[in-house]
């Protein structure tokens, strides 16, 4: 027996016409470092209008792909709903990337026109030249072009681009199963390989995003997504907050402590987003300076593991609830938040959402109990979890119809995920398997800690043993730290070497490199300090 109901397409364009429509006086409001440009969403919608025209113009007519390479601001949002309500794909490139990596990426993907934010024309410039098929760069802003026009590109100006368009424009039909947009992951090992979203996946992951057990989105929160839109979708949070209704708050290349305290203190948003490290270092300037934090009702916080130390510093202290998420480029990316005022909960990655499914697997893919218990690598699959990359099969990370997600862990009843490493980051000393995850998070509580990534490094006895590459923000030393870890951590997986460091090296998403940090101590360039 068939439905009675119409096959109505789940795309992007639909969320810009409720969002900008029944919320048009709500609006985005972009931080400029001393004031904010202010853009109701009514507006939006013209702008939306207007960029879709001008692409036109271009000859953006089919599904061409086309780049951003932006901060969080009101032109990037403008971008998340033109391109793809247009028809065509949008692709955000990660700035952060090595300049060979973005060149790889733009040329794979086929970019055929590049919209740039004028203070970033000093990134783009030098890999210009050898982006192949961008055919037109469009500058947002004041910025100097030439470096562009020797590139041998066509160069415009957006808003001039923007003003001879008209505010009205023919939105197709776009089929829900098209692609909507593409991210490249960080590429940490080999090639960044491509995910494309469909307006479908896009459309039930914004979703996923509105409800309780996501971010709890409304149309009376202000939302900051301080998570760059130029890596995996700002999270969804965009389009979460235009199908909710929620305005918008864009830092755009403010990120620091400082600014972000003074945006939060004057637009009071309730929602935010980003990554423990962002979060650390507010929480360090909020206790010396005290800034008034307490409009933010949640924030969801992943791309590494969230310290319990920080999230209680936050909330007992300013008041405000961080909260464990996870996910990845793979998965649109949210999968997982820990939300609850359990502790044992709150520290682990968070409960799969409704649409996401998860499995832990062992040796020779047996698919292992979800007891909260047996350890493996997490499986995930889903509508909003790629099932291949772009132009690449790449067979290894997918697995009868499941994505290999390389985190090892374990997974409950509940389905609540908890991750204890990397399977490149494991340490495997004596035949049995240490987390550095869990090591660095107990360094972490440590008051005089910052920083502190473990790795795994040669050792005659036990094959591996744990390196803890520590910044201190206060005095301790090595007894003190292995001090600290005892009761935390089973006592053979105290670390004997230790390593003080001015920073731990960060990937383009702000993770810990611990690549680099490997590379680093295979080439001797680590003080080594061993008890």
């Amino acid at each position: 027996m068939r439905s009675t109901m119409p096959e109505f397409p789940l795309t992007i364009t639909s969320i810009m016409r409720y969002g900008t429509g029944r919320f048009a006086d709500h609006e985005v409001a972009t931080y400029t470092g001393d004031g904010y440009r202010r853009l109701p969403y009514g507006e939006l919608a013209r702008e939306a209008a207007r960029l879709a025209g001008a692409l036109r113009a271009l000859g953006v007519d089919g599904d061409q792909r086309v780049a951003t390479f932006c901060w969080n601001n009101t032109e990037h949002l403008t971008a998340y709903l033109a391109v793809p309500a247009m028809g065509a794909v949008l692709h955000t490139l990660n700035i952060r990337l090595h300049p060979d990596q973005i060149a790889y990426i733009a040329d794979h993907a086929e970019d055929d026109v590049l919209l740039v934010d004028g203070s970033l024309i000093p990134l783009l410039a030098p890999i210009l030249p050898v982006m192949k098929t961008v055919r037109h760069v469009v500058v947002i802003g004041a910025g100097d072009t030439e470096p562009l026009l020797a590139a041998g590109k066509r160069v415009h100006g957006y808003r001039a681009l923007l003003d001879a368009a008209s505010d009205a424009f023919d939105w197709p039909e776009v089929d829900e199963r098209a692609a909507a947009s593409m991210c490249y992951t960080s590429g940490t090992t080999g090639n960044p390989k491509g995910v494309v979203y469909s307006h479908r996946s896009s459309y039930l992951h914004a979703m996923a995003i509105c409800t309780a057990n996501g971010m709890a989105v409304t149309s009376d929160d202000r939302v900051l997504p301080i998570v760059p839109m130029f890596h995996a979708n700002a999270w969804g949070m965009p389009y979460g907050a235009l199908m909710a209704g929620a305005s918008l708050v864009m830092p755009d290349r403010f990120m620091q402590a400082a600014h972000l305290a003074k945006i939060i203190e004057e637009e009071k948003p309730t929602i935010s987003g980003g990554i423990p490290t962002i979060f650390a270092d507010l929480l360090r300037y909020a206790r010396r300076h005290h800034p008034d934090l307490s409009s933010l009702r949640l924030v969801p916080c992943g791309g590494s593991a969230v310290p319990e130390s920080l999230m209680k510093g936050l909330q007992t202290e300013f008041g405000v609830r961080l909260v464990q998420a996870w996910g990845m480029t793979e998965t649109s990316p949210t999968a997982a938040v820990a939300h609850g005022d359990d502790w044992s909960l709150r520290v682990t990655q968070g409960r799969l959402l409704a649409g996401v499914e998860g499995r832990i697997v062992g040796d020779g893919d047996t698919v292992l109990a979800s007891d909260g218990v047996a350890v493996g690598e997490l499986e995930v699959r889903g509508p909003w979890v790629t099932a291949s990359y772009h132009l690449d099969e790449n067979p290894s990370r997918f697995h009868d119809g499941w994505l290999r997600t390389g985190d090892v862990g374990r997974l409950d009843e509940r389905g609540y995920v908890t991750l204890t490493d990397r399977l490149k980051d494991v340490i495997k000393s004596g035949g049995e398997w240490i987390s550095s995850v869990e090591l660095e998070n107990a360094l972490m509580g440590h008051p005089a800690v910052v920083e502190a990534a473990v790795i795994g490094v040669p050792d005659e006895r036990w094959g591996e043993r744990p390196l803890a590459c520590v910044v201190l923000g206060g005095e301790a030393g090595v007894a003190e730290l292995r001090e600290f870890l005892s009761g935390k951590v089973a006592r053979w997986q105290v670390p004997e070497r230790w390593a003080f460091v001015e920073a731990v090296p960060k990937t383009s998403v702000g993770k810990f490199a611990k690549r680099t940090l490997r590379e680093m101590h295979a080439r001797g360039e680590l003080t080594i300090v061993q008890e």
